[in-house]
């Protein structure tokens, strides 16, 4: 089988970001586009001579055109194995999974995450390293300039190979193992959690509804909520993943969910509630007429993760990104444990869970996850809430109602203005950043500013820094405003305004959100001159 050379030149804007490379999906179908970014990839890395990767996605629109020619790709550069999922399907964390069981040399994820799916809507490709986990900058940044200097690429002139049936098939000189997408990780959740005491409370009439939206976890849910755990049928809604969704929108939050909220948000509704998005990577809790925001589940996880068979040791430690909130922090305190604040982006966790300095670790973007893979996991977090519950024999609301009495409660909230002109978000930005030494003992909608600066991280494991990660504003008694600008989009930019408000008064610890939140929103708006996005407000709450 002959290897094919094919002439390229670079093309501009292939410079993977915390999440690899997102473009429209038209972009990916252009000629040479998605071959140049793959051959980038091997030749970053040293080459695929002889190399074992795994290869999966999440369904989306050209996900199954896309593996196709990575599968040719990988054959032509020397590559000795593939293993990727029936039909190329993997969730995000399942593929993370197959890289660390396996011992391969890394991973191909096609992902826009939570990003919409179609033939006008968004795709993504990203390498995973051998620990399983997302590329650091080290290894992104020697993509980009692969991409910037590539002249030809390597790949077969093959049929597609059938991809639907398990087993192994050969590819030129190529091994690829076609496997069951879901078997591995189901194991692996069965000996993390207490699977007989979920379906012991599942059996005595706790009743669960799971959202999978139309995308990658349906199977998964389906696999384990339902056959492993004895869920009523139905239980997963929305199970079978599409190329588009279902023309939904996959984000597991309370403005793309809402048929599940309003179904949660009822007094008869089921006493637990989830979703997850495309790839399986993120995930929303919700209780009867509860809604868990993702810094409170953090939190609440890190608290109670002692109830799960894989956890009753404790934890080593625990880490989240730079804007979620203050909430875990106290947990950590009072378990006597470190809290590690990182930038944002799961690749910022590598290192701490690598060297065993934290165990669970999570963002406010809707991720949990834990030492078990190097992604965020959706259905891990989902299944650990329910070991909690059915261990504490308590509503969702109850549990997090216990917890605030404990711990005070971060009202805490994110205002997303989404698709700006680049402009206006770098002035937003600008303007903000150019107030940073000023601030500190100024007053702001009643509010005093305590500190004010632009977050940098040093990575404690091995010393690399990252700068510009956010600009941080202190209030006095523990209020916070956090400006950042989002790179998970594919049109225009995104400024994300991240507020939260620390409250301990009893009597207060049920109020609504928006309200409590208002004065530091008002201080934030002030600070930012928001209004000359000329937008009547936030794109999104959640």
């Amino acid at each position: 089988m002959e290897i094919k050379t094919i002439p390229t030149t670079p093309i501009d804007g292939q410079k993977p970001g915390t999440s690899g490379l997102r473009k429209k999906t038209r972009v990916f179908m252009e000629a040479h586009y998605l071959e140049n970014f793959v051959q980038s990839v091997f030749d970053a890395i040293g080459g695929a001579e002889g190399k074992t990767f795994v290869v999966g996605g999440d369904g989306r629109y050209f996900n199954a055109e896309a593996i196709q020619t990575i599968l040719r790709m990988a054959a032509a550069n020397g590559a000795k194995h593939v293993i990727t999922g029936r039909g190329g399907l993997l969730s995000t964390p399942a593929a993370s999974n197959l890289i660390r069981k396996n011992a391969t040399d890394g991973g191909l994820i096609l992902s826009a995450s939570h990003n919409p799916g179609g033939v006008d809507e968004d795709f993504g490709l990203k390498f995973n390293i051998p620990n399983g986990g997302p590329a650091p900058e080290s290894v992104t940044n020697a993509i980009f300039e692969a991409t910037c200097n590539i002249n030809r690429y390597l790949t077969l002139d093959t049929p597609a190979i059938d991809l639907e049936t398990i087993g192994e098939t050969l590819l030129g000189k190529m091994t690829v193992s076609v496997v069951d997408p879901v078997a591995d990780y189901a194991e692996l959740m069965e000996e993390l959690f207490d699977f007989t005491a979920i379906r012991e409370h599942i059996a005595n009439g706790f009743e669960i509804r799971f959202d999978a939206m139309h995308a990658i976890t349906g199977p998964y849910a389906k696999a384990i909520l339902e056959d492993a755990l004895g869920a009523p049928s139905g239980t997963a809604i929305n199970a079978i993943p599409s190329e588009d969704f279902g023309g939904g929108h996959p984000d597991p939050n309370p403005a793309w969910a809402k048929d599940l909220m309003n179904e949660l948000m009822s007094d008869d509704g089921p006493d637990f509630g989830a979703a997850s998005d495309g790839d399986g990577d993120r995930n929303m809790i919700l209780g009867r007429n509860c809604y868990v925001s993702p810094s409170d589940s953090l939190a609440v996880l890190t608290a109670n993760a002692h109830l799960a068979p894989g956890y009753a040791n404790g934890l080593a430690g625990v880490a989240r990104s730079m804007p979620t909130s203050c909430a875990v922090d106290r947990v950590a305190l009072e378990l006597g444990i470190e809290c590690f604040e990182t930038p944002t982006g799961w690749k910022f966790f590598g290192n701490l869970l690598d060297a065993g300095k934290a165990t669970l670790c999570g963002e406010e973007s809707f991720g949990t996850g834990s030492d078990h893979v190097r992604e965020k996991d959706g259905l891990w977090a989902v299944l650990l809430w329910l070991n909690i519950l059915a261990s504490r024999k308590c509503s969702v609301s109850e549990l997090l109602l216990t917890h605030w009495e404990k711990y005070g409660r971060n009202y805490y909230s994110r205002h997303d203005f989404e698709a700006l002109p680049i402009a206006d978000a770098n002035a937003l930005m600008a303007r903000v950043s150019g107030q940073l030494n000023d601030l500190p003992g100024k007053s702001f909608a009643g509010l005093e500013v305590t500190k004010a600066d632009s977050f940098a991280y040093e990575d404690p494991v091995d010393g690399s820094k990252s700068s510009n990660q956010g600009l941080r504003i202190q209030f006095s008694g523990g209020a916070r405003a956090v400006f950042r600008l989002s790179g998970t989009g594919t049109e225009g930019a995104t400024v994300r305004l991240y507020v939260e408000y620390l409250e301990t008064e009893p009597s207060k610890l049920n109020g609504d959100v928006q309200l409590a939140l208002a004065p530091v929103i008002e201080a934030a708006h002030e600070i930012a001159d928001i209004a000359k996005l000329g937008r009547p407000g936030p794109d999104v709450i959640t």
